[in-house]
């Protein structure tokens, strides 16, 4: 067996939340990254993204006037005392959980300018949306990842959480003005059109979405399953395009298997409700196809955004006997949270090879980071995207909920991944990284990566050396080249990596 214990490892150092096309409304956080307890039993409404009760506190007299002050200003009607109170809920969850201090007056400040940037010429609007504005102005200002979310969002990300929706099944963000489509999910109506990471898109059915904010384009793009919607797209090298889509009643399948020989392939796509389970299913079922005589495992996570936490501790632990699998820490150091492996390889030992590149965030790279500094697996591939933050969602007394960043994620050998992300143990070069500059590090108000940035990959391989698998997948070629060789110095002998770090 190879893993950690033969191939030096390092970490290194997904945009205004990540969005999914959805019937009921288009969410970003579902794949991003969301906390569940893990143990827990089935899913509901109280644990299916650790939703908890936000409640408000006595706030700093001065500043609290100062905001009610411009929302008399801006709201129409001004004397609104339940919007009041909804802010002061907001706020006091923000002082109290986030990450890490905020000045009050820097929320203030936010809160102000999103009023009045809404407001526009006319210096009023309805008081719901004075407060929609300043709420999402002041969680913007946060990092990229907290978010207001208003009832119906709140009911939508539940959804997307239980890997059934209804869409075109694409992952977007805003960027100067247009919707940047982040990647489509696999097998969904936006991957057979034909849409990729990077496109941009100019306009809905005709209409500019110029202006817009990114909730009135989710909103433009929204329709019933078996409607249709007509893009307009901009790709670098291209020129713009238009793509009709046919919108379906999407069922995310994240987990699938096949078997090279005597290796078996195990892809997960996402981390929903679902995975856990068809990771145990797929690893017997490929144990049957095979005999019992499997040789090696190729776990694939290559652009899979993340998704349910518990999921994620639950897979690495699937195939670890002991040992750390992640901690979270937030404000409070000290109060670090541990989750450990309990006994239990269904690979039962054997070789594994994880693949990543920069489209595997959050619960990838936890997995991804488990294996690796617990010695179980080999990482191989490009750096992973660097979303090492946890959200939890608050519901609030008023009404919606707050997602709101509250700690960090740490491999076991102590290595946040914010901004820094898993880096493979083997670099693969030699093919378009169609993430590159398209990581959490790159993203305007991201959080920096915590504590000290020293490790490094050991080699690099050029892909064009490894044989195709599935037509076209070198990458693939290069983890079971590296299974096939039986350890990592035969391997590099046949492979003549490009050079060592």
């Amino acid at each position: 067996m190879f893993g950690r214990r033969t191939v030096k490892a390092r970490l290194s150092g997904w945009l205004r939340p990540l969005a999914l096309l959805v019937v009921a409304g288009l969410l970003g956080p579902a794949l991003a990254g969301c906390f569940q307890e893990p143990g827990g039993g089935d899913s509901t409404r109280a644990d299916f993204v650790g939703i908890i009760l936000a409640r408000g506190d006595g706030r700093t007299a001065g500043e609290l006037a100062r905001f009610e002050h411009a929302f008399l200003r801006h709201a129409e009607p001004p004397h609104d005392s339940r919007q009041l109170k909804h802010f002061r809920d907001v706020l006091s969850r923000v002082q109290s959980s986030y990450v890490h201090p905020v000045s009050e007056a820097a929320l203030i400040d936010a809160a102000i300018a999103g009023m009045a940037a809404a407001a526009g010429e006319s210096g009023r609007l309805p008081a719901d949306r004075a407060m929609r504005a300043a709420l999402d102005a002041m969680t913007a200002s946060l990092d990229p990842h907290s978010d207001y979310l208003d009832p119906e969002e709140l009911r939508d990300l539940e959804v997307v959480t239980t890997g059934e929706f209804g869409g075109m099944g694409i992952q977007v963000t805003m960027e100067d003005g247009m919707v940047k489509v982040v990647a489509p999910i696999e097998g969904t109506p936006a991957d057979r059109a034909g849409l990729r990471a990077g496109d941009l898109i100019t306009r809905v059915d005709g209409s500019p979405i110029a202006g817009m904010t990114l909730s009135q384009a989710i909103q433009a793009m929204r329709g019933a399953p078996g409607s249709r919607v007509r893009l307009t797209v901009e790709r670098p090298g291209r020129g713009a395009f238009e793509v009709a889509i046919t919108r379906a009643v999407i069922t995310v399948q994240p987990v699938r298997w096949a078997t090279h020989g005597d290796i078996g392939y195990l892809r997960i796509v996402a981390f929903n409700e679902r995975t856990a389970d068809g990771v145990a299913d797929a690893m017997a079922a490929m144990q049957h196809a095979l005999g019992g005589r499997m040789s090696g495992l190729v776990m694939d996570l290559r652009s899979n955004p993340g998704g349910l936490f518990d999921q994620s501790y639950k897979v690495s632990d699937a195939f670890l006997d002991s040992g750390l699998i992640v901690s979270i820490r937030g404000r409070d150091s000290e109060r670090a949270q541990i989750y450990r492996a309990r006994r239990g390889d269904l690979a039962r030992g054997l070789p594994i090879v994880v693949l990543v590149d920069g489209g595997s965030a959050s619960a990838s790279e936890i997995v991804a980071g488990a294996l690796q500094d617990n010695g179980r697996a080999t990482v191989m591939g490009t750096p992973s995207f660097g979303k090492g933050s946890v959200q939890m969602v608050m519901m609030l007394p008023e009404g919606g909920g707050l997602k709101l960043t509250t700690a960090l994620y740490y491999t076991p050998a102590g290595h946040a991944i914010q901004a820094r992300g898993v880096v493979p143990d083997i670099m693969l070069t030699g093919m378009d990284d169609i993430y590159d500059n398209f990581r959490e590090r790159a993203i305007p108000g991201a959080l920096p990566g915590a504590g000290a940035d020293d490790h490094r990959w050991q080699t690099r391989i050029d892909v064009s050396s490894c044989p195709q698998v599935d037509a076209d997948d070198r990458q693939l070629g290069c983890a079971i080249g590296l299974l096939d060789a039986g350890s990592l110095e035969r391997f590099l002998s046949s492979a003549e990596p490009a050079s060592a770090g």
